[in-house]
């Protein structure tokens, strides 16, 4: 899970001191995060997306740093 680290954060807001988010990380799949929270990528820019969202862990997604089911493909069982 090191390189989803390195490509996004996920930022608590001011706003969302009382709120809860969610992990949820699927055998041999990916991390589900729901709740509230922002994804910010590596070039500092928020990305806009509906929660939940499920994180590329296996690093096969064409549609980092979100999951595209490529860990169906390439045998990861992490």
């Amino acid at each position: 899970m090191e390189h989803i680290v390195r490509l996004i954060s996920l930022i608590k807001t001011p706003l969302m001191e009382n709120s809860k988010t969610l992990f949820k990380v699927f055998a041999g799949g990916p991390l589900r995060v729901s709740g509230q929270f922002q994804i910010k990528g590596s070039d500092g820019k928020i990305i806009e997306k509906e929660e939940p969202v499920f994180l590329c862990r296996c690093g096969g997604s064409s549609n980092k740093p979100f999951c595209d089911g490529s860990h169906k493909r390439n045998g990861f069982s992490e």
